[in-house]
């Protein structure tokens, strides 16, 4: 049975596996900034048990039980609470140890949270159509207002995660007369890379083609990341950009508009987007070209939300 010696970096979380090989392929199982999130919440877990003295792994039931009770009374939200729960089942399955969190009396008590607690999501605001427009008239002709246009654009114009974003590179770009083909090479939803190719209209209104081919032509950018940090002095960096950087961005611009840029982070252009065009009547299907959803109901939702007061059942009395 393997042994799992749990460190302070995320990917150095296996300490014995059969071979160099086998531990990169398990830590490719899941995606770096997940690794990231399970790798704190199991430091997390462990510390928790060593300062009670109990076993982290195997965890009795009982353990993450208590635990997950402990960090509900921290005032941790669900969300928080479900994603350590997750670490814990997957630090045990990398053990071949059986997995407590299948137990019913976790499973039980983490519902108890949901229940009295409440678990629905903290929703950042959706950057629509109208909204990204007044962002993107901030921008002027300089490196970074160029730089953050063609973001802006491209991120609402297909719908990106911002993690996509910044791992796009020039050669995933390819311009046709109706603007560009964009091939997404690995997203949350394609884990195994297999690549996903969307469409990009040249546009009329936000125009995200013209938006990166001015960007691309000012920083002389012709192969390599698209996005990149621009230094003090108006140089190019050679590194893309943090997928941080693209929140920061959205929030800097939300300023200069007069919205509030606590309510906006990166994810507000894809949602934007997908707020836009179920307003604007587009098909779910249609709008899954775009998003690559796997899932129609959450895809649903934006429908939903769009629709909420479109021949409201009250609307001929109220």
């Amino acid at each position: 049975m393997n042994q799992i010696i749990v460190p302070t970096q995320p990917d150095t979380a296996i300490a014995i596996v059969p071979s160099a090989r086998a531990r990169r392929f398990i830590l490719e199982a899941e995606a770096p900034s997940t690794r990231r999130a399970y790798m704190t919440d199991i430091n997390t877990f462990t510390t928790w048990c060593t300062a009670r003295g109990v076993s982290s792994l195997p965890a009795a039931p009982e353990t993450v039980a208590n635990f997950i009770a402990d960090s509900a009374e921290q005032g941790l939200r669900p969300s928080t609470i479900g994603r350590r729960v997750a670490a814990i089942r997957y630090l045990h399955r990398l053990a071949d140890e059986e997995t407590p969190t299948r137990s019913e009396l976790v499973s039980k008590t983490l519902k108890g949270i949901r229940r009295e607690m409440g678990g629905a999501p903290d929703r950042k605001a959706a950057a629509t159509a109208d909204i990204v427009e007044r962002m993107i008239d901030t921008c002027d002709d300089s490196l970074k207002g160029l730089r953050d246009r063609a973001i802006l654009a491209l991120g609402f114009a297909g719908a990106f995660r911002r993690s996509e974003l910044v791992a796009l590179r020039v050669e995933d770009l390819s311009r046709t007369d109706d603007g560009y083909r964009v091939l997404i090479r690995k997203s949350k939803t394609d884990q195994e890379g297999q690549g996903q190719t969307i469409a990009i209209p040249r546009g009329n209104r936000l125009r995200p083609g013209p938006a990166i081919e001015a960007w691309m032509a000012a920083a002389g950018i012709e192969s390599g990341p698209l996005f990149r940090r621009v230094r003090r002095g108006g140089k190019v960096g050679a590194q893309p950009l943090r997928p941080a950087a693209v929140a920061e961005i959205v929030k800097e611009r939300c300023l200069l508009i007069n919205e509030d840029p606590a309510q906006f982070s990166g994810h507000s252009l894809r949602s934007g987007f997908l707020t836009s065009a179920a307003r604007a009547g587009a098909t779910i299907f249609k709008m899954r070209d775009v998003s690559r959803h796997k899932s129609l109901e959450t895809l649903n939702a934006y429908v939903r939300d769009a629709d909420l007061f479109r021949n409201h059942a009250g609307s001929a009395f109220l």
